[in-house]
Formats: C-alpha cells, sequence, structure tokens
C-alpha cells in the first residue's frame, strides 16, 4: 500500500524537543545577538558581508554602452523589457542614438490578446478532463500573468512588429497590472465554463469557434480600455548624436522592425541549464500549454551545461551584441548593492544553521527552492588572468536608482548557481549543440520549473 494512501497518522512534537531547542537558544550569545540585530533590521542587511562587494564596477573587459536605464515599475514585464532592450541597442547603434526606447505596452497589448486565444484552445483541448484535474486546474490558476519568456516575445515581434515608445505609451495599468490583470483572469475563467458547459451540452466545432470569437473580441474591448488600441501605423523622427534628422516618415510596426532592428529573430534560440537526472543534457525541450501565438507553436530550447551558456554568451557579447537572460534573481541578491553573488550574504553564520548548503542546483529545482524569475541583459564581462569570466555586467529595467545606475553586478560563481537560460544567436553553439536543440522535442509538464516565466 502507498504510505500516502489513506490518513496520515500525525503526531505532535515532543516536549523535550522544543524544551531542548529553547535551552541552545538561551544557552548561545551569537543566537541572541543575531535575534536582537534582526529584530531593527532586515536580514539581508544583517547577512550582508561587505567584503564580497569590494569590486571594481567602473570598467569591464568587455562592456556594451546603452541608453538610459528602462523601468518596468509595478509590472512583469521584465522579460519584455530585457528583449525590448536588445533590440533597443541595435537602434542606438545603428541611427547613432544617445538613448531611445522601443514601446513597453505594444507588446504588452498583443500578448495578453494572443494568450487569451491560447487559453481558450486549451480549455477546448481539455474539456474531457473534469475541472479538479492538475491540467485544467494548472490552465485555470494564473492564466494571464505578466510574465514570459524569450520565444513568447519572438512570437509575439514576429506576427505584430515593434513600435517607438512615442507610438504607444505607457498607461496607469501598463505601469501598475495588477488590477487589469485581475479583471482580465476573472473574465477568462468565466469564458473558460462558458465553452465547457457548451461542450457538455453537445455544441459542435462552429458554435465553439463563434463563441470563443465573441469573448476575444470582449476581451480586445477590455484590453484597449486598459492600455489603447495598438497603431496599425505611426509617424516617426528620430535625431541623431548631432542632432541630425536620422529617421522620418510612416512605418507599420514591422517595417520599423525590419528597417531599424533588423534581427531574424528565428536565429535567436533559448539554451537553458538544468542539472536534473529528468533532462539529460543535449536534449531538445518543450513546455506544454506554454506560448501565447497559437500558430507559431510554444517554447524550445535545448538543455546544455552551464558552461557552454557562458561560452555562447561571451562570444555574442565579444562580437558587440548584449545577450537576453533568465535567473531567479532574489537568491542573494542584495539590490541597494546591485550585486548578485553567492558570498554577498552570510545567511548561515546569521542563523548558525546550514539554510544556503543544503540544496545543490539540482535539488533547487527539484524540490521547488529555486526556478527562472526574471530576465535580464549581459553588457558586459571581465575575466581572470587565465581567460576565465570572474564578474558579469547586468542591464537591469527596474530603473536607476538602485545598484550601480540602475546596472548590476554577478559573479561567475552566482551565474553557475542560479542563471537558467540564455538567449544566443545559433551560430555561437557547436554543431553537437545545434543538433541537440534542432532534434525532436521532449514536452515537459506545464508544471516544470522550466516552464517558470520571468
Amino acid at each position: 500500500m502507498n504510505q500516502t494512501e489513506g490518513p496520515i497518522a500525525y503526531t505532535a512534537i515532543p516536549d523535550k524537543v522544543t524544551r531542548n531547542a529553547h535551552a541552545a537558544f538561551a544557552s548561545d550569545p551569537a543566537a541572541r545577538i543575531a535575534k536582537n540585530a534582526v529584530s531593527a533590521s532586515p536580514i539581508r542587511k544583517v547577512a550582508r558581508v561587505p567584503e564580497a562587494l569590494s569590486l571594481d564596477a567602473s570598467t569591464f573587459d568587455v562592456q556594451l554602452s546603452q541608453g538610459d536605464i528602462t523601468n518596468q515599475k509595478r509590472s512583469g514585464r521584465c522579460w519584455m523589457f530585457a528583449s525590448l532592450n536588445t533590440m533597443r541597442f541595435r537602434i542606438m547603434k545603428k541611427l547613432n542614438l544617445k538613448t531611445f526606447e522601443l514601446s513597453q505596452a505594444y507588446p504588452l497589448f498583443w500578448d495578453k490578446y494572443e494568450r487569451a486565444n491560447w487559453f481558450f484552445q486549451n480549455i477546448i483541448a481539455t474539456a474531457d478532463e473534469p475541472v479538479t484535474s492538475r491540467d485544467v486546474s494548472f490552465l485555470l490558476l494564473d492564466p494571464l500573468c505578466d510574465g514570459g519568456q524569450w520565444d513568447m516575445f519572438r512570437s509575439i515581434v514576429k506576427k505584430y512588429g515593434v513600435v517607438p515608445k512615442d507610438a504607444m505609451p505607457e498607461t496607469h495599468c501598463s505601469s501598475n497590472t495588477g488590477d487589469m490583470d485581475a479583471f482580465l483572469t476573472r473574465f477568462l475563467r468565466a469564458g473558460a465554463k462558458a465553452l465547457r458547459d457548451m461542450i457538455a451540452g453537445g455544441a459542435g466545432k462552429e458554435t465553439l469557434a463563434a463563441k470563443q470569437a465573441e469573448l476575444l473580441a470582449q476581451f480586445y474591448r477590455m484590453l484597449a480600455i486598459c492600455l489603447g488600441e495598438p497603431p496599425k501605423s505611426f509617424e516617426a523622427r528620430i535625431r541623431d548624436k548631432d542632432d541630425k534628422l536620422v529617421v522620418s516618415g510612416t512605418f507599420s510596426p514591422k517595417q520599423f522592425f525590419d528597417e531599424y532592428v533588423g534581427m531574424n529573430l528565428d536565429d535567436y534560440i533559448s539554451v537553458i541549464n538544468a542539472p536534473t537526472e529528468d533532462k539529460p543534457y543535449y536534449r531538445s525541450y518543450s513546455v506544454r500549454f506554454l506560448g501565447n501565438v497559437a500558430e507559431d507553436g510554444g517554447v524550445h530550447y535545448v538543455n546544455l551545461p552551464v558552461e557552454s551558456l557562458k561560452r555562447a554568451a561571451i562570444a555574442q557579447l565579444k562580437d558587440g551584441l548584449p545577450v537576453w537572460f533568465g535567473c531567479d534573481v532574489d537568491q542573494n541578491y542584495l539590490q541597494d548593492d546591485g550585486m548578485m553573488g553567492i558570498s554577498t550574504m552570510d545567511a548561515d553564520g546569521l542563523f548558525g544553521v546550514p539554510v544556503m548548503a543544503g540544496l545543490d542546483k539540482a535539488a533547487r529545482l527539484d524540490y521547488g527552492e529555486s526556478l527562472m524569475t526574471h530576465a535580464m541583459v549581459f553588457q558586459g564581462v571581465n575575466f581572470d588572468g587565465e581567460g576565465k569570466p570572474t564578474l558579469w555586467r547586468v542591464e537591469n529595467s527596474w530603473g536607476k536608482d538602485h545598484g550601480h545606475d540602475g546596472y548590476d553586478l554577478m559573479t561567475d560563481d552566482w551565474f553557475s548557481e542560479y542563471v537558467y537560460q540564455v538567449v544566443v544567436d545559433r551560430k555561437y553553439l557547436t554543431e553537437d549543440e545545434l543538433a541537440a536543440y534542432d532534434s525532436a522535442s521532449t514536452p515537459l509538464a506545464p508544471w516544470d520549473p522550466m516552464g517558470a516565466l520571468a
């Protein structure tokens, strides 16, 4: 009989265990000092190790110059900001601009709209499952969060292009997405119930298609109220550093992307590092239910050792192009100092127990301790005397009032432990790595940690 079948025989904590824990705490002066410190200050400030922060961030061996730091504000659009920051870099370089921003509200609109269609199609496909099944429960849990992955952004840009920020500026809802997402999600769940009820009542494909079209039209209306309508065309006038007019005309979003970003999106692929037993290296993976633009498919990546991610990222940086990456940003992160490093905090020393030492990268993924939570952009890297990376320069999207004028530093050992994905031109992968990427993908469960959305 499986041990989980039937009621679990819970037992009370023995009094002796609690008495001994109390006595050990009371007799430990280091524990009392730590308690006094943490009672008045945040844990991260108390555990902060100042010696680990004395790193020169003024210049890097490889360093790219970007425009003004962007700010996603109270939204989960980091993956969009990171993607757009790699694209605006190309525009600035091509047009000799000091700074420039692409609209972040524009892809937000189309991602929500496409994701609603994706959601309804998944609801229809799983209509024969009970609403309490794990698949349906997962679909209903958070169908419209702000997070995403590079492949999803690529799909949006391929279909809809990009526009300058002036062509579709921020609104309150784009910068503060919580209420908008809540109302949109409620609408989607009601739509899901309507579709499932129709299928249970024997509705045919044409009837379902008509209902889905009605739902999408209503969803579009809600989005347009919150974000405004995306422009089909727009006028653009841009002056360079020398005040020379370098862009003047009317463009469609796809024309603007083709002319001024000029990026072959399908050449840029996702490489992950997941050292777990269920995901052998040099294999291709996808994630069930994860995507947005239905006709472009879902996400697709190859799992490689972390040194392969570093090698490819460095090669792209040396060629003068930034690198999109996804990581678990909150791990050992000191935001005020702008530092992600293994030695930046001593939580084990503060608590006197092995807080950080108990799990390696694979175990953190397996046991729910870590996954990709944030996307940013590599803009530089330092090397030691043997040419190995030591420190990475990171462009964030949280405004310029933290870290090093909005930039963060990442130690190379932190990269090894908490970076899970990089996006690079396929030309930086070896033949074996490319063959693995191009092979038939193994679908992962929707709740797999590699399906996490930055």
